[in-house]
């Protein structure tokens, strides 16, 4: 006929499931840590220096907002902040909004 007898194969040796499935998952742990320290701990170092910089403002302080504005700290409140961006313009802004803290006589 056209068709062959088919035979059963011997069966492989068996290994260990638990092992396997470790050897499986070490490049995803591998992937995690890596992207942990490229990308998650470098981000929360930023963190938590930007919320050292906007805890530690004072007044006269010379800053740039996240909008781009360049001012000089008038008032400070919890949450808002008085920034004076021309003689006698004011305008509020939240104490999160503050980007960079200029060196003293940055503004003229």
């Amino acid at each position: 006929m056209l068709i062959s007898t088919a035979y059963a194969q011997a069966a492989p040796a068996a290994t260990s499931g638990a092992e396997s499935s470790l050897l499986s998952l070490l490049p995803l742990v591998l992937m995690f840590v890596v992207l942990y320290f490229i990308m998650i701990r470098p981000q929360m170092k930023r963190q938590k220096e930007h919320k050292a910089m906007v805890e530690a403002l004072a007044k006269g302080d010379e800053i740039v907002t996240a909008g781009g504005l360049a001012g000089r700290i008038s008032k400070l409140g919890d949450s808002y902040i008085g920034v004076e961006i021309a003689d006698g313009v004011e305008v509020q802004v939240q104490r999160n909004a503050v980007a960079q803290v200029l060196p003293k006589g940055t503004l003229k």
